[in-house]
């Protein structure tokens, strides 16, 4: 398979939470890159189209995001720029 990222991806294993109209949900980011990210969720369906995605050990690391393809349990997600 091509890969078609500008940006290779970093393997990681870190927790954060998906923050969405004052609802969060608990995840883990797998992959990351300076455009988007993999997380593993405990269902996708509950994964809103846009939300932020918040570091857990880091909450003032905050990424506007969007979901761009959904594989079982896992979700990628491009980043959103805000202006």
């Amino acid at each position: 398979m091509d890969e078609k990222r500008k940006h290779p991806r970093a393997e990681v294993n870190e927790p954060a939470y998906i923050s969405s109209g004052g609802s969060v949900m608990p995840c883990v980011v797998v992959n990351i890159s300076p455009e988007g990210a993999a997380i593993e969720v405990d269902n996708p369906a509950y994964v809103p189209h846009r939300f932020r995605l918040v570091m857990a050990d880091d909450a003032s690391v905050i990424y506007e995001c969007q979901v761009i393809w959904t594989k079982k349990t896992r979700v990628g997600l491009s980043f959103v720029a805000t202006a």
